[in-house]
């Protein structure tokens, strides 16, 4: 038997829906903050995707760990948060492609919090837009240092503080880039297609013990995703968004947390998000209309 819902938006935009039978009427879950005071780990929180999600995890008063290369900025954002409503905001230097790094971040994260509900898994980025021949080393390393293995590092530290706390999640951040491949990124398009399978093997070992993993795979997007890829050359970075409205990172954040804040049965096990002018990595939509 199907719900009755009326047309109407009932006080403080809560959706109450009549049953049939008589049954009780039933609040929907979509304004739920299952959030507040949970223990939220961030990596690569300094700016870009990982800080607008600290920013918004703070609006629903969750406990924060901050972790980021950058320690001037990722202070300004640990402040930004308390701010704007986070129960707590801890900060700690984090260099997701260093394993001494990565552990000692975990050691900080169990001694501040004793536990962690929550894990985005955001560090990363993209380096040189060469093609296989002219690509270099360093890029290819930096890429799969930060991108796959440091999801793998930062993982592994991390599961011992969540596995004895069953509806955490694991959220991580992938890219259109590991679904369709497209030339000058075979290195960048390989890292994140090695992030999806983590991801989905991980989804699998942990099958059972209460924990979820999921991805979010953004396409275009401004940060500075693109000035950093193109090694700081502006007038290069401002024409990858030109005459397109990109996501942004508070957009991104969004997904981000309301996969978060599902209820401890629901997996949101993959999102791809788009601007509405790129239909594919190589196909976008440039100009009005």
């Amino acid at each position: 038997m199907g719900r009755q819902c009326g047309a109407g938006t009932p006080p403080a935009a809560t959706l109450v829906c009549a049953w049939p039978s008589g049954a009780a009427p039933v609040k929907s879950s979509a304004v739920s903050n299952r959030l507040k005071d949970k223990w939220a780990l961030v990596t690569g929180a300094s700016s870009g995707f990982g800080a607008e999600t600290a920013r918004q995890l703070a609006d629903l008063g969750a406990n924060l760990l901050l972790g980021a290369r950058r320690e001037d900025r990722l202070a300004q954002v640990a402040a930004d948060c308390q701010a704007r409503g986070a129960a707590s905001a801890h900060v700690h230097k984090l260099d997701v492609a260093d394993t001494a790094s990565v552990n000692a971040f975990a050691d900080w994260a169990k001694a501040t919090a004793g536990r962690v509900d929550l894990l985005i898994n955001n560090a990363g980025g993209a380096h040189g837009v060469e093609r296989v021949e002219d690509g270099r080393d360093a890029d290819w390393e930096a890429m799969f240092q930060s991108n796959a293995l440091g999801i793998l590092r930062v993982s592994r530290a991390v599961l011992p503080l969540m596995k004895p706390h069953p509806g955490g999640i694991i959220l991580n951040i992938g890219s259109i880039a590991g679904r369709v491949a497209y030339e000058g990124g075979s290195a960048y398009c390989a890292s994140k297609a090695a992030e999806r399978s983590i991801t989905k093997a991980l989804r699998l070992e942990l099958n059972g013990t209460g924990l979820r993993v999921g991805t979010i795979d953004p396409g275009m997007a401004e940060t500075e995703f693109s000035m950093v890829r193109l090694k700081g050359d502006k007038e290069k970075a401002d024409a990858v968004y030109a005459g397109v409205e990109p996501l942004t990172a508070g957009d991104v954040a969004e997904a981000i947390v309301w996969a978060a804040n599902r209820p401890p049965h629901v997996c949101i096990d993959e999102i791809l998000m788009m601007c509405t002018a790129q239909a594919a990595p190589h196909k976008v939509h440039r100009g009005e209309g």
